[in-house]
């Protein structure tokens, strides 16, 4: 049987490519993720680590229902209307399937706001402002990392069992330092009826006058503080305390004070004996997490930080999502990630159908300085689903 010209050139073609099928590639799953890379450095770069290494594993086995993941990232600046615009760009030019990202609550609120607009899932990882999924949260949001009411409730509880009664609050005047200390008063007058608070500090994010917060809460001769600044707004406010010798004899609770991107600036000045959250990477001994260490020191050479553990699991979950579903489509996706379970460096995470929170937990303990370098000491891990609201709370903050 004689072939047709056209015929001939299609095979000739096709012996030439080595045998292979003619059938093109199925086109990637692609996930439009947006943080503030350039406004939060040292937070972020291990962040974009994390979610690049976890990336590449699950491609490496095949990828998502038989196609690759493509994540097309974007920086936001640390501004909310650099985050909707970015976000449009990457739902109306790129046609990603699904949005994730984001790390500083005002972003995130904003990202939501728009994901809900568009009817797109949105999958938050770091923003911790419990509006997201509460006050101003929606159907097609969820949200990775544990929360702020989860965190300031597991500090609350350890904080009741300090005598002391006289307690001031330093905190970022923006979204989640304000949700910290409004939960971490909450909770501990509720276990402590007998607390008072004598003093609120709120600097401006990132603009912190050390000398005149430390000040202004000396004055107010308080016996323990409940701290939420972090970041280089955290080092000036631990050096200037220290040189004036605010925080002796006075106990402190700080949230996130643990997490290695904010340890690692202080070096040996970071304050023994705080209380606080945060993330002893090298410290951890299970299998899971022994694998994702292992593997992301030896890609980056370096050890990961909180940012590289949540862009890891995020991207894990978003996966597991996405093959629970069978789909990219946000009512699928929807669907089942409020049923998803999976497992993870840390533990079984799991997301609330009620609120979207996930149940991922939080490492407590007390800081240190080991090696001229600070670490947390007689830490634990705090399970998350422990520390969530009663249905009936979460019902009464719902808006949507």
């Amino acid at each position: 049987m004689r072939l047709s010209g056209a015929l001939q050139l299609v095979v000739l073609a096709w012996v030439a490519a080595g045998g292979t099928a003619l059938a093109a590639d199925p086109p990637p799953i692609k996930i439009g993720e947006i943080s503030s890379y350039s406004a939060l450095p040292i937070g972020t770069r291990g962040y974009r680590q994390g979610w690049e290494l976890a990336r590449d594993e699950i491609n490496g086995k095949g990828g998502v229902l038989g196609r690759k993941l493509e994540i097309i990232s974007r920086d936001d600046a640390g501004k909310p209307d650099v985050a909707i615009t970015a976000a449009a760009q990457l739902v109306e030019a790129e046609q990603v399937d699904l949005l994730t990202g984001t790390i500083l609550s005002h972003v995130g609120l904003a990202v939501a706001d728009f994901a809900r607009q568009k009817q797109i899932y949105f999958l938050a990882s770091q923003p911790l402002t419990d509006a997201l999924i509460w006050e101003k949260g929606n159907r097609y949001t969820f949200r990775l990392r544990p929360s702020t009411y989860t965190q300031a409730s597991i500090l609350a509880k350890e904080a009741a069992k300090y005598p002391a009664r006289r307690w001031a609050t330093i905190a970022p005047n923006y979204e989640f330092g304000q949700a910290a200390v409004a939960g971490f008063k909450r909770e501990l007058t509720r276990l402590r009826p007998d607390v008072e608070f004598v003093s609120e500090q709120w600097p401006p994010l990132g603009k912190v006058d050390a000398g005149a917060i430390v000040q202004a809460m000396s004055a107010a001769n308080p016996e323990a503080v409940f701290n939420a600044t972090f970041g280089s707004d955290l080092a000036k406010l631990v050096r200037e305390g220290t040189t004036r010798n605010a925080f002796a004899n006075r106990a402190v609770v700080s949230i996130l004070a643990g997490e290695p991107e904010y340890l690692a600036p202080l070096k040996d000045e970071a304050p023994a004996g705080w209380l606080v959250t945060g993330y002893p990477p090298g410290e951890i001994k299970t299998p899971a997490h022994d694998a994702f260490l292992k593997a992301y020191v030896g890609r980056f050479k370096e050890t990961p930080n909180i940012g590289a553990l949540i862009g890891y699991i995020n991207t894990i979950m978003l996966a597991k999502a996405i093959e629970s579903a069978g789909s990219t489509k946000a009512d699928d996706l929807i669907k089942a990630t409020e049923q998803l379970k999976a497992d993870t460096p840390v533990g079984n995470i799991a997301f609330r159908a009620i609120d979207h929170q996930s149940t991922m937990g939080v490492y407590i303990g007390k800081l240190a300085v080991r090696d001229g370098q600070g670490v947390m000491t007689d830490w634990r891990y705090v399970d998350g689903a422990d520390f969530q609201p009663a249905d009936a709370e979460v019902l009464a903050k719902l808006k949507n």
